[in-house]
């Protein structure tokens, strides 16, 4: 696709791209400099590159910019994500070895509810007559018992072919044993249906779970003519532009990925948004010498929450995309409530609800004038003071306030509040603080299932309306301490151009550690087969990369336990210490079960080999590009039944060391900050806000 052109880091300038349901989100870094510029373009549902064609000459006459000076575009997208969910991917078939047909149904053998029989259980990628048997299987030693037919395939491509199949996914029983039997199956297969991408579930995720394992290779050929396509006409749009730079896009885990790879690999793109926020939120963390941070990305359709320790976002290697679970290693990302679009509605019974349907870019929160008439949070925002109708995205908006009060004074109407002039802002602050409630609720739960308080986190938030929500979660929540990066609004953009070239690599092998001696020789040489093929795909992944390494981990457990512990391996680049893998998992197991069983069998399920190429880092500036007045006016601040005078500040009128007292209002073009009565704020050396409940820390 683009021509992998050398970077010079130290010339020209980077572009990172988030698309958002609201807005998609441009960030400009300067090679040399480090001088940052933003941009926000209304995002274009129908096609998100339109809105990355409209944005970028607007981005570039911003930063007095040429496209020839782009060296590089990353670009973060939920494409692939929306697919899936929304049911929009290609028409699936599956081959599954003779016995196995109703994997998909089966799942993991669990209700989707368990308070009610009620509930429907996710319906299947692939419809029942379209999952087809092989007489092909392997058997758990890795032997393989029996072998498909040409006759058998000729059929099974005639059913497939007569059906329109688009795409077809390959599921053996115990294929990770031998994934060279699924893809010879898949060669076979793919000379007969020309046409019709064949994708090997072991080629993509060669990890034991049959179920999980299946719908990774599904989802992957599902969204792939989706993806390809839309990649394909995004790296056309921007080549129309001049822009002869490379083009990447986020990953899962945090890292990016070359357009090649992401064409081929669309799974691990599907939730790379929120991941690359996770990647700058632990940069500015880290900057402020902040250790243990709880983030909220709160953007125009949904909030999500993760945590940073020590500067390292919290990874997992399960997660869910809907209801389908998946098993790959991802920035643990979970939703916890609504964005600035999700519709503020009333049910039957007379209870407010916040979403979770949003009225998204098209057409928007009332106060926008493009036709909507059901009230969002931004609505809420703007009628309880929060934001300025006349400086939303630095002024190049004007909202509709008076529309935006009409439509929740009908909502308060509808609740029962009493009429009167304030009977709009009341209902505003009243969805303001369920909002508040649920994402309150789902952010302590959250910490609460690793076993931590969550007042001992520093709340940062990110996003369009994170900042602007935040000091309510936060007040709330009982935390004390808040952080705001400099840019918050497009943190996710931001994070996107301050990534590496990241992926992972796994080999499901079992190994008694007490029993074998031999184990470590035989696990090197595995874990060497997969440096080796990380290797070259790195070498392949273009000439921006300074240096690349290797990060082993494996999964653990104590003989008959039925799941595992991640724990990172000591490999030299020949052999691996076994012994300190043993006494690491022991400290693992007893920090997270309070105790370690010295006499059990300690076993290896799974190696996994993560390969980073680092990318020239970019240098740093200090936030705003210039002064202005020192505040903008003051205006009234509608929380808990109380008008609070709030003086109304510009950020980029702040220098580091600037101290300010809520209420307060600083309005910066990517997003608005509110700080509540009893809170106070500084600016830090790194550019950051940390803002502070009044007392002792």
């Amino acid at each position: 696709m683009t021509d992998q052109s050398p970077i010079h880091p130290q010339t020209g300038c980077r572009i990172g791209i988030d698309v958002g349901g609201t807005f998609t989100d441009f960030v400009l870094a300067d090679a040399a400099t480090g001088a940052i510029t933003i941009f926000k373009e209304p995002s274009v549902p129908q096609d998100p590159s339109a809105s990355v064609e409209r944005g970028l000459p607007k981005l570039l006459e911003r930063a007095g910019r040429r496209p020839e000076d782009v060296r590089l575009i990353v670009h973060g997208t939920t494409i692939g994500l929306n697919a899936v969910i929304q049911r929009r991917g290609a028409r699936m078939g599956l081959v599954v070895s003779r016995g196995m047909r109703g994997v998909l149904e089966i799942g993991r053998s669990q209700m989707p509810n368990a308070f009610s029989y009620l509930v429907d259980k996710e319906e299947p990628l692939v419809r029942r007559r379209l999952v087809l048997e092989t007489a092909t299987r392997i058997l758990e030693d890795g032997s393989v018992e029996e072998s498909a037919t040409d006759a058998e395939l000729d059929a099974i491509a005639d059913t497939f072919r007569a059906a329109g199949v688009e795409a077809v996914g390959i599921l053996l029983l115990h294929s990770y044993r031998r994934p060279d039997v699924e893809l010879d199956l898949a060669a076979r297969l793919k000379q007969r249906l020309p046409n019709v991408e064949v994708t090997a579930s072991a080629a993509i995720w060669p990890e034991q779970r049959e179920y999980e394992r299946g719908l990774v290779a599904l989802m992957n050929a599902y969204v792939q003519p989706i993806m390809s396509s839309y990649l394909e006409r995004l790296d056309r749009r921007v080549k129309a532009l001049g822009i002869a730079a490379p083009i990447y896009i986020t990953a899962n885990n945090g890292g990016t990925l070359s357009l090649a790879t992401a064409a081929e690999r669309p799974i691990d793109t599907l939730l790379s948004g929120p991941a690359s926020g996770v990647v700058a939120a632990a940069v500015s963390a880290s900057a402020s010498g902040v250790d243990r941070v709880v983030t909220v990305d709160m953007g125009g359709t949904s909030a999500d929450m993760s945590v940073i320790v020590a500067g390292e976002p919290e990874m997992t290697n399960s997660t869910h995309i809907g209801d389908f679970p998946i098993i790959l290693p991802v920035v643990n990302v979970s939703a916890i409530g609504a964005g600035g679009g999700s519709i503020v509605w009333v049910d039957d019974y007379g209870v407010l609800k916040i979403g979770p349907a949003s009225a998204g870019a098209d057409p928007g929160p009332v106060c926008y004038g493009r036709g909507g008439t059901e009230p969002t949070v931004t609505d809420c925002y703007l009628v309880s003071g929060f934001i300025d109708p006349e400086r939303f995205v630095g002024g190049r908006m004007r909202l509709d306030i008076e529309a935006a009060r009409a439509a929740l004074d009908r909502i308060g109407a509808r609740i029962g509040l009493p009429e009167g002039p304030d009977r709009a802002a009341r209902a505003a602050e009243t969805a303001l603080r369920v909002t508040t409630a649920v994402m309150t609720a789902e952010l302590s739960k959250g910490i609460a299932q690793r076993g931590q308080d969550l007042r001992s986190f520093t709340l940062l938030p990110f996003g369009g309306a994170g900042p602007t929500q935040a000091n309510l979660i936060a007040d709330t929540a009982g935390l004390s301490r808040m952080i705001v990066p400099a840019r918050p609004g497009t943190l996710c953009a931001l994070g996107a151009i301050m990534a590496d070239v990241k992926r992972d690599y796994v080999r499901t092998a079992f190994f008694d550690l007490s029993e074998d001696a031999t184990a470590g020789a035989h696990i090197a040489e595995l874990v060497s087969g997969l440096a080796r093929d990380a290797g070259t795909w790195i070498d392949g992944e273009g000439d921006l990369l300074t240096r690349h390494d290797f990060l082993v981990s494996f999964d653990m457990r104590y003989h008959g336990q039925a799941f595992n512990l991640p724990v990172a391996a000591q490999w030299n680049g020949e052999s691996v210490d076994i012994a300190a893998a043993i006494e690491d998992f022991h400290r693992a197991h007893e920090r997270l079960y309070h105790f370690r069983d010295l006499e059990a069998s300690v076993e290896i399920t799974t190696i996994r080999l993560r390969v980073t190429g680092y990318v020239e880092s970019i240098r740093s500036a200090a936030a705003g590009s210039e002064r202005t007045a020192p505040a903008l006016g003051a205006r009234d601040l509608y929380w808990k039944g109380v008008a609070h005078r709030a003086t109304v500040l510009s950020r980029n009128s702040l220098a580091i060391g600037d101290t300010f007292e809520g209420s307060a209002i600083l309005e910066q073009e990517d997003t608005t900050i509110v700080v509540l009565p009893g809170w106070h704020g500084r600016v830090d050396p790194a550019g950051n806000l940390i803002i502070d409940k009044a007392g002792p820390r």
